[in-house]
């Protein structure tokens, strides 16, 4: 017989995780704890009553070992080890006090306090004149803006409705069609050209936040900037519905 004996600990560590809450920790259960005190315990920490719990335990791997359902069973009657996962499920479905903001009374502070703050973001940049609050960066940011709208006034001043076009956006395919609009939209500022496409490759009907602004199918319309626009000899390229159906 060897001269040292292992005793096993009568307590187990384990992480204790719930449907109640996102929260991980680690606690310490006797072994000689019957599941129904245990399921008591865990009244406090995850907010399920006794009689709602579902319990289940995971191993490290996250596999499922097994699920202590007899309440007068002991703890260590069951495979567990410590480090592993003790998982318990509320059946009702309600969230943890900390979880639930649904309830949570929202302040929103009004405009001209926040101004008369000296510890918010906007007196720091003020104090140390960043962003808006610089003369000379607001001066050159209101410069670069005038220069791209005059130079997207140029692009479009050279675009006219009924010119065939391909469309160049960064990122996608080429795509042909014909020009429909060229001009002012209400849905975002500077110059915009409407598209129809040869093929359904656009995102509307020619309308957009319920305005129309030229008439196509649905799918066939599309709105880019001037500068993604190139006018020219551009032939419609044969488009075989059934044929796209098929491959």
């Amino acid at each position: 017989m060897s001269e040292f004996q292992v005793v096993s600990s009568p307590v187990l560590n384990i992480n204790l995780s719930s449907s109640t809450s996102t929260f991980l920790i680690e606690k310490r259960f006797n072994k000689d704890l019957t599941i129904g005190a245990l399921k008591g315990k865990l009244e406090l920490l995850t907010g399920a009553t006794a009689g709602s719990q579902i319990l289940e335990v995971f191993d490290v791997n996250n596999k499922s070992i097994c699920k202590p359902d007899n309440d007068d069973a002991l703890l260590g009657s069951y495979p567990i080890d410590d480090g592993m996962r003790l998982h318990v499920i509320d059946k009702t479905g309600k969230q943890g006090e900390f979880e639930d903001t649904s309830k949570v009374e929202k302040y929103e502070m009004k405009s001209e306090d926040y101004e008369k703050r000296s510890d918010s973001v906007r007196a720091f940049k003020e104090r140390n004149k960043i962003g808006r609050f610089n003369p000379e960066e607001t001066a050159k940011f209101e410069e670069e803006k005038k220069r791209k709208a005059e130079e997207e006034a140029q692009q479009a001043a050279k675009i006219s409705i009924g010119n065939r076009c391909e469309v160049r956006v960064p990122g996608g395919p080429a795509k042909r069609g014909e020009v429909m609009f060229v001009g002012d939209a209400d849905f975002k500022p500077g110059k915009w050209v409407g598209v129809k496409y040869d093929e359904p490759l656009g995102k509307n009907d020619g309308s957009v936040g319920g305005k129309r602004y030229f008439e196509c199918q649905a799918k066939y319309g599309a709105f880019v900037k001037p500068g993604n626009v190139t006018v020219g000899d551009f032939p419609e390229e044969e488009f075989d519905l059934d044929a796209e159906m098929e491959m």
